[in-house]
């Protein structure tokens, strides 16, 4: 679940706690967390190694070593890190643990084991595959606007895809479809000049107020130190499924599934 929002209030958390620090060893408890490489490649690539920077890029956090190697982390559906002391016994669920040499442990737990650690270069064919990001500087509406005339596609499944802009995940394209009043359904070659500087304003809005609120806690997310983010308090439809559009439209905010994916949004808002 962990979007935007989630995976920079994680990075933020987390970048006094490991930045300038070095790791002692990350022990891989699930085969399948770990991609590229062996547990052994690993150890031998990252022990002993300085965390230079830690850096986000759409959703994957990045821990930037001095060797000049990244380590990826993707936390799929229902990764988090739980930050803790050495003496620690991981948590249920812990699928990995990044120990450092001061003490501190990284316990990566999830649930449903979709999330992925994996060793990099510089030049990340993983990261390369990315789109901009919507936060950035070269994301203004009319770079948008000249990427969405080329699309003749519903607006839900381009949002979501990576490719396309990186870190909006299922959630947050529900409230930013909703805010700018647009169809899921709508092809993005359709979009006017007014609508998209409006869809533009409420990718920036959505993403921005996430994050200031530590991101959302609807199931599985949880900030390093224990904690849920606030932003869910502030959906207009994701999960409300059956209840009142707080837009005071009259209408019902429904649930379908559109190309695969739940989608949330309000007939009456969003013709």
């Amino acid at each position: 679940m962990p979007e935007l929002p989630e995976v920079e209030t994680i990075k933020n958390d987390l970048i006094p706690i490991v930045v300038g620090k070095v790791i002692a060893k990350i022990d891989i408890l699930s085969p399948s967390t770990l991609h590229s490489c062996t547990p052994d490649v690993l150890n031998a690539e990252v022990a002993g190694k300085r965390v230079t920077d830690l850096i986000r890029r759409g959703k994957y956090l990045i821990f930037q070593l001095e060797s000049g190697k990244y380590l990826l982390v993707h936390h799929k559906m229902t990764g988090s890190f739980q930050v803790s002391s050495g003496s620690s016994e991981p948590p249920n669920h812990t699928r990995a643990a990044i120990y450092l040499r001061d003490g501190i442990v990284l316990f990566f737990v999830d649930p449903r084991r979709f999330g992925r650690f994996e060793l990099t270069g510089p030049l990340s064919a993983t990261l390369n595959k990315l789109g901009p990001e919507p936060l950035g500087r070269e994301f203004t509406a009319e770079h948008l606007g000249a990427m969405l005339a080329q699309r003749n596609v519903p607006l839900k499944p381009l949002l979501l895809d990576q490719g396309f802009v990186a870190g909006i995940g299922n959630l947050y394209a529900d409230e930013i479809l909703f805010a700018a009043r647009l169809s899921p359904k709508r092809l993005a070659s359709t979009l006017d000049y007014h609508d998209v500087r409006c869809l533009h304003a409420e990718i920036q809005r959505a993403l921005r107020e996430g994050i200031a609120r530590k991101g959302a806690s609807l199931v599985n997310y949880y900030r390093p130190n224990g904690e849920k983010g606030e932003a869910h308090l502030a959906f207009q439809v994701a999960r409300r499924a059956g209840q009142v559009c707080l837009a005071g439209c009259g209408g019902m905010i429904e649930r379908t599934f559109f190309r695969g994916r739940g989608t949330y949004y309000c007939p009456r808002c969003q013709k």
